[in-house]
């Protein structure tokens, strides 16, 4: 593709980023494919291809900021046009500049900016999420019914539940994250009791925080850039203590930390460290995958396993888990279009609720199509939406959950 960019934004790093995977896409329209925004709405401007085009357009200086950003508003940042692309275009990284640029360029409705600005400051905070998912377990029935369902269920496990003795010699970081540690704390805990049992122990880093995605994906990159060096802080002494990875059970946030060495190329304090940072970060899979599987001992549920766009697309991890359910005697059942995301995607069921709820509908009638009796999944944000539209007869767990059901009881 021909670009035209402003010398002005050429000089910068952001400018010439864009410019460079503009001239990769040759508009082919393979993307639109397999786009899940595209397939719902049939429109060009909602696929990859055309946001591209306004994204292009917005650098250029003709573009109408508010449209650039009601169209790149509907994109889940699934990264599956990414996946289908034949010439590599890197449309996750052109899309976090076109919505910065369109943020710059425009003003949203205020509803909109609360929205968005209420999301940063409670989402990154789990005392704040605590609290606040505490008030509306209170509030159950007075709350719509569809509010009501995704509540999740009071658990006694706790993240400290994940501090089993360090008594190997492989050591890994366990990464807490925000929501997940609120709402799902027992993921983390089988993650520990499954490392454990594999000869890995968990050390956990109290005085970390939250991985920067929340305001990465919400046009707040200066502070995401802060969280990143906090984080990077809080690891490296037990990076170069010999912790050997650093480890996710949310694949999401495994994607934010993995991007890390990018997005902070430019600090010139940051910048080596993030790098080696990135380069350490596993989803549990990889170590799990890495692992033999146990003799597989007594029944096993059927599996439908949906695999995160953050997983898939983003991580490149596709089949991993699948194979992984596989060696530990699990029965995975066929689920048609694995590619196409559920509509979680973030924070993305809050604001584009509509989209999300017909993405989640479509999904659970493929999951379900097989006669699981259990849907697993890879990402705290995708467990919750489904779990949402989900009927209570079918649970909906982290996959890392079944493999420490398998485990013996000490």
């Amino acid at each position: 593709m021909q670009t035209q960019l402003p010398e002005s934004l050429l000089d910068s790093p952001q400018g010439r980023e864009a410019d460079a995977i503009l001239r990769r896409c040759v508009h082919c329209g393979f993307c639109n494919a397999t786009c899940p925004t595209y397939q719902l709405l049939g429109e060009e401007l909602d696929g990859p291809r055309g946001r591209i085009y306004l994204i292009k357009q917005l650098l250029e200086g003709e573009g109408d900021a508010d449209t650039v950003r009601t169209h790149l508003d509907r994109c889940l940042t699934c990264r599956s046009c990414e996946t289908t692309c034949p010439s590599g275009v890197k449309y996750s990284r052109l899309l976090d500049i076109g919505r910065e640029q369109a943020e710059r360029q425009g003003t949203r409705p205020w509803q909109q900016r609360v929205m968005r600005w209420g999301l940063r400051q409670l989402l990154p905070f789990p005392r704040r999420f605590a609290l606040l998912l505490g008030l509306a377990r209170v509030l159950r029935p007075l709350l719509p019914q569809s509010w009501a369902t995704a509540l999740p269920a009071v658990n006694k496990a706790s993240v400290a539940g994940a501090n089993i003795a360090v008594r190997h010699p492989r050591r890994v970081i366990l990464l807490d994250g925000c929501v997940q540690s609120v709402a799902a704390p027992e993921i983390n805990c089988a993650a520990a009791r499954v490392l454990d049992h594999l000869g890995i122990s968990v050390q956990r880093v109290t005085d970390g925080g939250c991985c920067g995605a929340v305001e990465q994906h919400l046009s707040a990159p200066q502070v995401a850039a802060q969280r990143m060096r906090r984080n990077i802080d809080a690891w490296w002494p037990l990076t170069e203590a010999g912790a050997e990875a650093i480890v996710s059970t949310a694949s999401a946030c495994g994607l934010q930390v993995k991007d890390y060495g990018h997005l902070l190329r430019d600090d010139p304090l940051y910048a080596d460290k993030a790098q080696r940072i990135s380069a350490q970060v596993k989803d549990i899979a990889e170590l799990v995958a890495d692992s033999p599987a146990p003799s597989s001992a007594g029944p096993r549920p059927r599996v439908a396993f949906h695999s995160p766009c953050t997983l898939q697309h983003g991580q490149r991890l596709g089949g991993v888990v699948e194979q992984i359910l596989r060696d530990w005697g699990f029965e995975l059942t066929p689920v048609a279009d694995g590619h196409l995301c559920c509509g979680s995607a973030g924070a993305y069921s809050l604001l584009q609720p509509v989209l999300s709820d017909r993405l989640r509908a479509d999904k659970l009638v493929a999951l379900r199509r097989g006669s699981p009796q259990v849907i697993a999944s890879a990402n705290i944000g995708c467990l919750m939406h489904l779990r949402q539209g989900a009927e209570s007869s079918l649970p909906v767990r982290h996959w890392v959950e079944l493999l420490a059901d398998c485990l013996p009881n000490k």
